[in-house]
């Protein structure tokens, strides 16, 4: 009898936040067998729904329900005990520590037991973070010896040793170098089972059987991989814009329909009370033709006025049908630095966990610069020292414009203030008209700007640290950025470069997502590497 194929099904779903936000009413999916990339606006619910179809969250109405499968979760922001060993993160401890005993002599009966029939389970353990790129770490050093990309593959790891059903990836290239990358796009390629993975990486989502739209608490299916969604959603959208010059066309027919017969029926109300002053017809036969001539005004007016109405929702239905997707509009004049003028000075800097910068570094004018480099190499270390968060170990870092960094965890908002008072506290001159016009441009309109800062999406979340930061002041002319796009949708993806395109100042850009670095103007691309030297966007494509 063949084993039946494992699906995720979710009925009736409904859930929303503690604070009301609802996220999903009524919402239904089937996921099946293959690689299914979720894709959708950044707030759109992605990731609730992974952690509701993991057991992480409860909803509270509907049902989900998996079929013959045990389900494996990496969420996005991962976190794991420091003090953990390898072994102990990838759940073989116990296993491993039973095989050593019996290895030692010991054949009490609860040793075999533990080890069941997973006698090779440390050569198993070994082939798979080998595949992933771990071999190098062994199984007794601990995670806090490890680098967050690192840890990010001994999750992935874990799952893969578990053998689950279902496999479930937030994000999952976050923090991963190309070199990493390129190792979870090939356990992605190797997946036989479900794979629902959330995502705005390009490259990942070019690996999957079909992608799912979530919009609106609703999922509208594709076939294909990303490039053949987008080919499809062109074709949508074309015909929804069509639809929608036509809706136009027929509502302003109908309107001058309408306002034709309301000139008719004017022109007939005007003789009839000249028919009626002249007297020229008998009383009772001028009352008989009024009354008709009210009907039919009457019956005149229903008629073109539901044709308007009619035509006014089919040109709502067709607008609604065609995206939408605000881009961040901004004009940040006093961001603007001259060519020639210093900006950052780099002396013989030695940084802590022992990345170094020899000699002399200096950044003049508004260049646009990448910084690039493993996992480990110490990016991250030095934009915190630049940014006066970490002290060097030897020599001098010199900034020498107002400055602002965005970390990867976006710490620079008060989770407890809403986003305008988050905004105000980088301006506190700025009155609250001029905060919440300026907010507007993006996309923090009414309400939206009165939102704690702790209720937003990772992309919202995002878009308030930036608009808290180039909206300063002083105004930033140096802005430091590490891993911007983690966490980003592709509209959020758009929405940055957008901002970024306003941005005249000096731009230091920490990330391993390579086509958005091309995209924002690159002038230099700098590789860190036990030393800081200058390269190619070719080199860091081949060389990582």
């Amino acid at each position: 009898m063949s084993t039946p194929l494992t699906h995720i099904t979710c009925s009736s779903l409904s859930f929303s936040w503690p604070d009301g936000s609802p996220v999903f009413d009524d919402f239904h999916l089937t996921v099946g067998p293959g690689r299914t990339g979720l894709i959708g606006l950044n707030g759109s619910g992605k990731s609730t729904l992974l952690r509701l179809i993991a057991g992480e969250l409860t909803p509270s109405e509907g049902h989900i329900r998996t079929t013959a499968g045990e389900i494996g979760y990496l969420p996005q922001n991962l976190v794991l005990d420091t003090a953990l060993r390898v072994d102990e993160a990838l759940g073989i401890d116990g296993t491993r520590a039973a095989l050593h005993a019996i290895e030692a002599g010991d054949v009490g009966e609860e040793r075999f037991a533990a080890v069941g029939d997973d006698w090779d389970v440390e050569e198993r353990a070994l082939a798979t973070l080998d595949q992933l790129g771990l071999g190098h770490i062994g199984l007794d050093r601990t995670i806090g010896e490890m680098s967050g990309g690192e840890c990010v593959l001994l999750r992935l790891a874990a799952l893969l040793l578990a053998r689950p059903d279902v496999l479930l990836l937030d994000e999952p290239t976050n923090n991963l170098d190309l070199y990493a990358r390129g190792r979870l796009y090939a356990a992605v390629d190797a997946w036989h089972g479900v794979l629902v993975v959330v995502s705005h990486d390009r490259e990942l989502l070019e690996r999957v059987d079909q992608i799912a739209d979530l919009r609106d608490s609703s999922v509208a299916w594709y076939g294909g991989n990303l490039s053949a969604y987008e080919e499809a959603l062109a074709v949508e959208q074309e015909a929804a814009e069509r639809m929608v010059r036509v809706a136009e066309a027929d509502v302003h027919r109908q309107k001058r329909e309408l306002a034709e017969a309301q000139v008719k029926l004017a022109r007939r109300k005007r003789y009839g009370q000249k028919m009626q002053e002249s007297k020229r017809e008998p009383k009772i036969v001028m009352g008989a033709r009024k009354r008709s001539a009210q009907e039919s005004a009457g019956k005149h007016r229903i008629m073109h006025a539901g044709k308007l109405a009619e035509a006014k929702e089919r040109l709502d239905d067709a607008v609604e049908a065609v995206r939408d997707d605000d881009e961040i509009r901004v004009e940040l004049p006093h961001t603007k630095v001259h060519p020639g003028r210093g900006v950052l000075l780099l002396s013989s800097l030695e940084l802590a966990y022992g990345a170094r910068v020899q000699g002399s570094f200096e950044v003049r004018g508004p260049e646009r610069i990448a910084l690039v480099g493993r996992n480990g190499a110490g990016k991250t270390t030095l934009l915190r020292t630049l940014a006066g968060e970490l002290a060097p170990v030897s020599g001098e870092a010199s900034v020498e414009v107002p400055m602002r960094f965005l970390p990867q965890r976006l710490d620079v908002l008060d989770d407890e203030l809403s986003v305008v008072e988050n905004v105000a506290r980088f301006a506190p001159d700025a009155t609250d008209n001029r905060v919440r016009a300026r907010l507007a441009h993006f996309l923090f309109r009414g309400a939206r700007a009165d939102r704690p800062a702790g209720t937003l999406s990772g992309g919202e979340r995002f878009r308030a640290a930036l608009a808290a930061l180039l909206l300063a002041e002083p105004a930033p002319q140096l802005l430091m950025l590490d891993e911007p796009t983690n966490n980003l949708d592709m509209a959020s993806v758009r929405r940055l470069t957008a901002a970024l395109d306003s941005y005249e100042g000096a731009l230091i850009v920490a990330s391993h997502d390579v086509p958005f670095l091309e995209s924002i103007g690159i002038t230099r691309w700098l590789l860190l590497d036990g030393g800081l030297r200058d390269t190619t966007a070719e080199e860091v494509r081949t060389g990582l």
